[in-house]
């Protein structure tokens, strides 16, 4: 896969929820969990960790806001064994399905069923709050002597973060509960912006070890370490709990035949032109005419991605799916604005 799919940027935080850092693990498998506000840049900085020395034998479990999986698609040729929690976020769904899904992992590795693996990597939603799955692992002793968390990273992109801190208390939790932060996009932002960003986070969460990554380059090592040498517990309990931001929705388009460029381009122009800030992410693989393989189009408030055509299909399903996770923006609206273009396409032969 190109390796300018996404912005994503490294840093890796060690949560020591309910457990020291420096205690010895034993048998247990660490984790790594992998959090951040809505377009950040996780699923980038996943795959690249992945793909590197340090990524071998991970085994991930992916969690989207939204009923189809994207991410997941995207990673699938980067790790041996993944995992789909969908249709929500770990916060909002039982814990049960993180439960049940590493007890499988366990299982299937042990039957060789699955590869072997020696690491869990748990992306979460875009909108998820982390601290219900940091409890979950403090208080399930059976799922406490299997694993044991390593690392909590929050990824935080330089373009849009400083709004999302404002807005979002789901991006500020993020922030607060994490050990190590990964300053994001910095290559299109500017120094100002990541300085500010950087002291508002620091404001925020004064122990986290903040990275920057430039064009998505940060050391894999920083999602197993989390760069701090005390041995003292700091997830002793909860931040308060984070409510989702009013309004926030998610849908999925889907089509069967191919789509026309030129008409999606318009349509998503027009789109973010009219409702940029509520935007907060979308993201799909586009069955586009004249193309060869998938087209990864994804979008975050105002910036657009520059699509990227991959050498081929990551699943079976050939069909084009775009995820919109807005605030106040409905899926008919969307559709009426796409069936506009659509025939306006037409009419100009486009």
């Amino acid at each position: 896969m190109s390796d300018t799919i996404f912005d994503l940027f490294p840093s890796a935080s060690a949560s020591r929820f309910g457990r020291r850092q420096k205690r010895a693990r034993g048998s247990r498998l660490p984790v790594t969990i992998v959090t951040g506000f809505l377009g950040a840049g996780k699923t980038t900085l996943v795959r690249r960790f992945l793909e590197s020395p340090e990524g071998r034998g991970t085994a991930l479990v992916v969690n989207e806001f939204g009923s189809e999986g994207i991410d997941d698609a995207l990673l699938r040729e980067s790790s041996d064994e993944v995992t789909l929690l969908g249709n929500g976020c770990l916060c909002c769904n039982t814990r049960s399905d993180l439960q049940i899904a590493l007890r499988r992992l366990i299982a299937d590795r042990d039957r060789g069923k699955i590869p072997h693996f020696d690491r869990v990597l748990i992306e979460t939603s875009g909108l998820a709050d982390i601290s219900p799955i940091l409890q979950t692992f403090s208080t399930d002793r059976a799922l406490g002597g299997e694993f044991a968390i390593e690392v909590v990273l929050t990824v935080v992109d330089a373009v849009s973060g400083l709004k999302n801190l404002e807005r979002a208390p789901e991006a500020r939790k993020q922030a607060i509960l994490a050990d190590r932060i990964v300053i994001s996009k910095s290559d299109i932002s500017d120094i100002k912006t990541v300085r500010a960003l950087t002291a508002r986070l620091a404001e925020l969460n004064p122990r986290a070890v903040t990275d920057v990554a430039v064009r998505g380059d940060i050391d894999p090592r920083c999602l197993i370490d989390t760069g701090q040498s005390d041995a003292i517990e700091r997830h002793t309990g909860f931040v308060a709990e984070a409510s989702h931001s009013d309004d926030v929705t998610s849908f999925v388009m889907r089509s069967d035949t191919p789509w026309n460029w030129p008409v999606f381009h318009r349509a998503m122009d027009t789109l973010i032109t009219l409702r940029g800030p509520d935007l907060l992410r979308i993201k799909g693989l586009l069955n586009l005419e004249g193309s060869k393989g998938p087209v990864v189009f994804q979008a975050v408030q105002h910036l657009m991605h520059p699509p990227v055509e991959l050498s081929a299909w990551p699943d079976a399903d050939h069909a084009s799916r775009v995820v919109f996770i807005t605030r106040g923006v409905t899926e008919k609206q969307v559709q009426d604005l796409f069936a506009a273009c659509s025939a306006l396409g037409y009419v100009t032969g486009e």
